[in-house]
């Protein structure tokens, strides 16, 4: 069965048939890294990280790259909150978003582009539009210019005339309403991040005041946001690719323009497939930093563990409504516990002495193979997680039918039932059958506690040496202490 895939661009479920048979060039929309990555971002990541999985079993090379953006009014927001200056900030939740990452389980990017590393292949994009007539300066900006582009639109199925106007510059500057920034004059005005900071976040103007900015042909300033992923794909894949990524929320203004900037610049289609995925949604809104009712990816994973957030993120397809909820998540936990248990039992009457190379269950054996079938063709349909996941609870239930009634074990049915939980479960989905060891959790911040009471005994003693000391040591360890008006808080 070939593998279809929606495409945003068209609107219709399509054969997926990268440019090159043998490889597949896949670059995803990554975080702003301004606050703590949330489950609504983990989702995204899982459902991305099981597409490079599926591609690679099907035999292609895949280049994935993910960017960081780490030059944004929303960083400069967190300065005197996170961080001394912009750098500052990003650098710390750049840091966080790679431990996440790991925490989950995700295979490795082939590289994470940040912009701050990106600005003169940015400023090499920006000039080829200029001199091709699709962008404009004025006052030391520079805007695309929209009416230039005459498939401005088509993704998220809008005309010119249809979007009034796109940021907050002076609209003077502007030939149209719609046009947008690629390059933005001077720094970050205090106005930019007014909404955006929270309690005890430096005052504005000192914080602007750390906003990074690099010379220009058009004089000292920054890139816009759209620009910024253009010129990192092109700088990292090509400036052709097959498989674009992002969140649902991305389809416009975002990847509508980078469509228009990439194709004006190249002349060139910047990407074959657009892929996106659908908000993580609670309590009927998305879940998002800017609504505060995230639940962070360091938390879940503390919480839940990693296999239940895995189950739980891929219970739904990545084009499906998905709800957090203690019900959602005490399905993905027995959903999980069901497969473990089923892997386990399926291993344990493998490596038995009551399994025998003569004895034959032809319902066990039809049973795998039906199970790989509808594994594969769930896959093959759009990247259907959870029709994938259900073919392995039911391979979970053949197997525990088999060791239930059976006087003698089926070896060769039993062995191919665990390598399909490993291979499929395992290389696909990114589930830890006997693999993960994830210690006690609750155990483990108790510890952490008790290094803590003892440090804050030293610094009531006035032996701050020694409190510095232990805090050294716990950061070390990846535990991160921050001491507030109630009393010092961590997070691992």
């Amino acid at each position: 069965m070939t593998l279809r895939v929606t495409n945003t661009l068209t609107g219709e479920r399509e054969p997926f048939e990268p440019r090159d048979p043998d490889s597949v060039l896949l670059y995803y929309c990554g975080l702003t890294t301004s606050d703590p990555p949330h489950l609504g971002h983990a989702r995204g990541w899982v459902h991305v990280d099981v597409m490079c999985r599926w591609l690679e079993w099907l035999g292609y090379d895949v280049r994935h790259v993910e960017n960081f953006t780490d030059v944004n009014e929303k960083i400069v927001a967190r300065v005197g909150e996170d961080g001394d200056s912009e750098a500052d900030v990003a650098r710390r939740y750049v840091r966080q978003v790679i431990e996440d990452m790991r925490s989950l389980n995700l295979d490795r990017a082939e590289v994470y582009p940040r912009v701050s590393e990106h600005v003169p292949e940015i400023i090499d994009l920006v000039e080829r539009l200029v001199e091709s007539g699709h962008a404009y300066e004025a006052n030391g900006s520079v805007y695309f210019d929209v009416t230039s582009f005459e498939d401005y639109g088509t993704l998220s199925n809008q005309t010119v005339e249809d979007i009034e106007s796109q940021g907050e510059a002076a609209e003077s500057e502007k030939r149209h309403p719609a046009d947008f920034a690629l390059w933005k004059a001077g720094g970050v005005a205090p106005d930019d991040i007014a909404e955006h900071q929270h309690a005890g976040a430096a005052p504005a103007e000192e914080a602007c005041e750390t906003a990074q900015t690099w010379d220009s042909p058009w004089g000292e300033g920054r890139p816009g946001w759209h620009i910024e992923c253009s010129a990192m794909s092109m700088t990292h894949l090509d400036e052709s690719i097959d498989v674009h990524v992002g969140g649902q929320d991305l389809v416009f203004p975002h990847h509508e323009n980078e469509i228009a900037q990439s194709e004006a610049a190249t002349g060139e289609q910047f990407a074959k497939y657009w892929l996106h995925v659908r908000l993580l949604e609670t309590d009927d809104e998305k879940m998002s930093s800017s609504l505060g009712n995230y639940f962070s990816v360091s938390d879940a994973v503390a919480e839940y563990g990693p296999d239940v957030l895995r189950t739980f993120l891929l219970s739904t397809a990545y084009t499906s409504r998905a709800t957090f909820s203690d019900e959602t998540i005490a399905e993905a936990r027995e959903r999980w516990d069901r497969l473990q248990r089923g892997y386990e039992r399926a291993v344990a009457a493998c490596d038995s002495v009551d399994a025998y190379a003569k004895v034959e269950d032809a319902d066990l054996r039809a049973a795998v193979d039906e199970a790989r079938a509808d594994f594969e063709a769930a896959m093959n349909d759009d990247f259907n997680t959870r029709g994938a996941t259900t073919a392995l609870l039911d391979l979970t239930s053949a197997v525990n039918a088999h060791v239930d009634r059976a006087d003698g074990y089926d070896f060769r049915a039993l062995r191919r039932a665990v390598e399909t939980f490993e291979e499929f479960g395992g290389d696909v989905l990114g589930l830890a059958f006997g693999e993960r060891d994830d210690g006690d959790v609750e155990l483990a911040d108790d510890l952490i506690e008790l290094v803590l009471d003892v440090r804050e005994r030293e610094r009531e003693a006035g032996n701050y040496e020694r409190a510095d000391e232990l805090r050294d040591d716990l950061e070390a360890l990846g535990v991160e202490v921050q001491d507030t008006d109630d009393g010092p808080t961590f997070r691992r």
